[in-house]
């Protein structure tokens, strides 16, 4: 073998060599960085103590008492809306129902609708806005409670907004967000509940968050 065909055949298993590290390279399943995690936190020596959602206590549709407790071990998005809103609740039910849909088989997730207007929706006039949306009260809890409890943690809970203004169409100002909480009743995601690619992301991110608990 002479030196130009020992040169070549030297480059050639190079080259061949090479292209094979890229092409693992990119057929290897990147691993997705954890969900970040929203609100003040502390650090306490070596622990990092983050925001969660406060203990509440609510009514729902069927009158059941809904707590912390009835998210404990799951994943579940909240939001704030209220029955006779004729803006933007419409079309964040809409959105929410594909959450739901998405969900509905998977035991680890739930959805929590707040009304902000609880003087008018009642549990019976819940029960039947659940009903007319078709979905299941295990699954999809709409409450009630009272009205500065509801505020005060859309505010300091969720980082939501809530609130009554006569100047607006229907008499209050609320959050399109749809948040995602995790089992620590930590915050893990906001999302615009008006717009469809912002609801694919959500879904896309409680199916993340679910593999994070897989790992561990």
């Amino acid at each position: 073998m002479n030196n130009r065909t020992f040169s070549s055949t030297w480059l050639a298993a190079g080259f061949a060599l090479l292209t094979g590290c890229v092409l693992l390279a990119s057929c290897a399943k990147k691993e997705e960085p954890p969900l970040p995690i929203f609100g003040e936190r502390e650090v306490e020596g070596k622990d990092t103590v983050y925001h969660t959602i406060a203990d509440f206590k609510f009514v729902d549709q069927d009158s059941a008492t809904i707590t912390n407790d009835t998210f404990k071990d799951k994943i579940y998005v909240a939001d704030f809306f209220f029955t006779s809103c004729r803006t933007i609740c419409p079309i964040m039910k809409t959105q929410m129902l594909r959450v739901y849909d998405s969900i509905q088989h998977d035991p680890q997730v739930r959805l929590l609708s707040h009304t902000i207007d609880p003087k008018y929706d009642t549990v019976g006039l819940l029960h039947d806005y659940a009903d007319r949306l078709g979905v299941k009260s295990d699954i999809w809890h709409f409450v009630t409670g009272k009205q500065e409890d509801i505020y005060k943690i859309a505010q300091t809970g969720y980082f939501a907004t809530a609130m009554e203004d006569k100047g607006e169409v229907d008499g209050f100002i609320h959050s399109g967000a749809f948040l995602l909480i995790d089992k620590e009743r930590r915050i893990r995601g906001k999302y615009d509940g008006t717009k469809e690619d912002d609801v694919n992301r959500l879904m896309g991110d409680i199916a993340r968050l679910e593999k994070e608990y897989e790992k561990k």
